[in-house]
């Protein structure tokens, strides 16, 4: 049973980067969706928030967490890898959104089983519309575990 309301998509946004964060908010309040953007700067807090721990006791379960891979404290393959191994939230697609455009961390996030892996742009207006293409697609194309159809 979910904790919110069911017609705004909760997104989990795992970034340290003030800038980046900043970008996503403002490409998804201008965007078409209904979406309660949540943001965590580090990867012990991704998982806090994803156990409900500590002052993240009441926070929602996410219908999709975008997570970049260099984070302080544990970094995006740590998180992405303790998601994948949790019974209960694998089931959350994770689409890293990261700088890096290194093979390796390609192929590592596939085999860590991501659901998608973006290189974020430095172009702003790039930016932003990778953004709207991942609420486009994972709102309205994709079908999510514990969602109606719109």
């Amino acid at each position: 049973m979910r904790s919110h309301n069911e017609d705004v998509m909760q997104i989990l946004l795992v970034e340290d980067n003030p800038g980046d964060i900043r970008l996503t908010q403002e490409a998804m309040k201008e965007g078409p969706f209904k979406s309660e953007l949540h943001v965590v700067k580090d990867g012990v807090e991704a998982i806090e928030f994803l156990r409900h721990k500590g002052k993240y006791s009441l926070s929602p379960v996410p219908d999709i967490i975008l997570l970049d891979l260099n984070l302080p404290r544990k970094d995006g393959r740590e998180v992405l890898a303790e998601i994948k191994n949790d019974e209960v939230l694998k089931l959350i697609p994770v689409i890293i959104l990261t700088t890096s455009d290194a093979e390796q961390d390609i192929y590592k996030s596939y085999k860590l089983n991501a659901n998608c892996f973006i290189t974020k742009p430095v172009d702003l207006d790039q930016f932003i519309y990778i953004i709207r293409q991942i609420e486009t697609f994972w709102f309205t194309v994709a079908k999510l575990p514990g969602r109606r159809s719109a």
